[in-house]
């Protein structure tokens, strides 16, 4: 194994999974509301999405990644209203008076959620597209292996940001009450919210 590639893999998914953004939102909210697996699974499902999208870049993809980059308006029209659904779902969500145990469903669903969310984000690909190449390591000179050492890396490297995330956020879960969970799903529904209006707004 390669472990330079490795290495590199694992710092590019770290790098563009800290910036706190509207999945980052979502995390926290979802491990302080329903626990640290919710909030991981949040975050992991943002994790395969970057590895997918590290795969069209890594294994050089042009016509998938040129027919996602042609169709950008469409897929961040989508994403927009999606983020938009979410933060007025998350702004009228009240607060449990106890813990409830997170159904398999439910756990699923945050995972699935956050996928789209991710994948529905043009901004990502090109992202990736850029650090590959800026890197060198788009190139055709790269084999098989080696790209996909690279894409496990930055499944971990994102992996490991949303593990830290939901493990950190959840120490403090205990100490958010009924009142403080009401704000925070408020202000986390405006800044989701928010997310969405702006990526709608971008197209006109």
């Amino acid at each position: 194994m390669d472990f330079n590639y490795l290495l590199k893999g694992i710092l590019i998914g770290f790098s563009i999974a800290a910036p706190v953004g509207p999945i980052g939102v979502l995390c926290i909210r979802r491990t302080l509301a329903d626990g640290r697996t919710a909030g991981l699974l949040s975050g992991l499902g943002a994790a395969t999405a970057d590895a997918l999208y590290g795969c069209v870049a890594g294994f050089g993809m042009t016509l998938i990644s040129s027919f996602l980059v042609n169709q950008q308006n469409w897929i961040r029209l989508v994403g927009g209203a999606f983020l938009c659904y979410l933060g007025i779902k998350t702004l009228l969500t009240k607060p449990a008076q106890e813990p409830a145990e997170v159904k398999k469903i439910g756990l699923l669903g945050s995972f699935i959620s956050t996928f789209f969310l991710t994948v529905t984000n043009p901004i990502t690909i090109l992202s990736f597209a850029a650090i590959f190449a800026g890197l060198g390591l788009a190139s055709s000179d790269n084999n098989f292996s080696s790209a996909a050492i690279l894409v496990m890396g930055v499944f971990c490297g994102s992996a490991a940001w949303w593990l830290l995330l939901s493990g950190v956020i959840g120490l403090f879960r205990e100490k958010f009450g009924h009142k403080a969970m009401q704000w925070v799903n408020r202000i986390s529904g405006m800044i989701i919210l928010g997310f969405g209006f702006f990526a709608l707004f971008s197209l006109i």
